[in-house]
């Protein structure tokens, strides 16, 4: 569990250093770290997380997250969905049953990854942070992270959703403010608006 915490910490770096970092467990991993001399693997480790500001607390259950983890793995087959949508990315629907989602993709030398955080209607949160084994543009790994999006709030059962993006290039393609000449980009919109149709109001800025 520390290795996958050391992991986390070397892949999304610029997170960790300009935030505070909060991480739920169940497991004593601060109790390891503050006695790593049994292993010195530990101790490096525990040297490397001490560079950030890190804090430890106890994870409760989160109903089905393990499947919720799977599904998003699994492509979107549902096929005849319209490829328009209508969305006003200035007034996201607000009411209730609101869901939010922030993503984020990047690619570096080492590879692409993408972050995302699903917020629920209560402030309850489910943060995904895939890392893909293909070749992808910083443009594609914004959409990858918000499709990423759109299937886990889709899984979950989300009928409104606002999504809030880094990158401008993606949302003004899916307003249709810019038009995707690529053909790549092209079928990422499509695929992009065919998700957001399954939702009742969907919106993104």
């Amino acid at each position: 569990m520390v290795l996958a915490l050391v992991y986390a910490v070397r892949r999304l770096r610029r997170y960790f250093q300009a935030h505070k970092v909060d991480v739920l467990t169940s497991y004593p991993i601060k109790q390891v770290l503050l006695k790593p001399e049994k292993s010195g693997r530990l101790a490096k480790w525990a040297i490397e997380l001490g560079e950030h500001d890190i804090q430890y607390h106890p994870r409760t259950n989160i109903k089905s997250q393990a499947l919720v983890d799977f599904l998003v793995e699994i492509p979107d087959t549902i096929k005849g969905v319209p490829t328009t949508i209508s969305v006003n990315p200035l007034e996201p629907k607000v009411g209730k049953e609101l869901w939010k989602l922030y993503t984020d993709g990047t690619t570096i030398k080492e590879g692409s990854s993408a972050g995302l955080i699903l917020q629920s209607p209560k402030g309850e949160e489910i943060t995904y942070a895939p890392r893909f084994d293909f070749q992808v543009s910083n443009n594609e790994a914004e959409y990858e992270a918000l499709l990423a999006g759109l299937r886990l709030a889709k899984e979950v059962g989300a009928k409104q959703l606002a999504a809030l993006s880094e990158s401008l290039l993606i949302t003004n393609q899916i307003n249709g403010v810019y038009e995707a000449n690529d053909p790549r980009m092209q079928k990422y919109l499509d695929t992009v608006r065919n998700l957001a149709n399954t939702f009742k109001d969907f919106s993104i800025k």
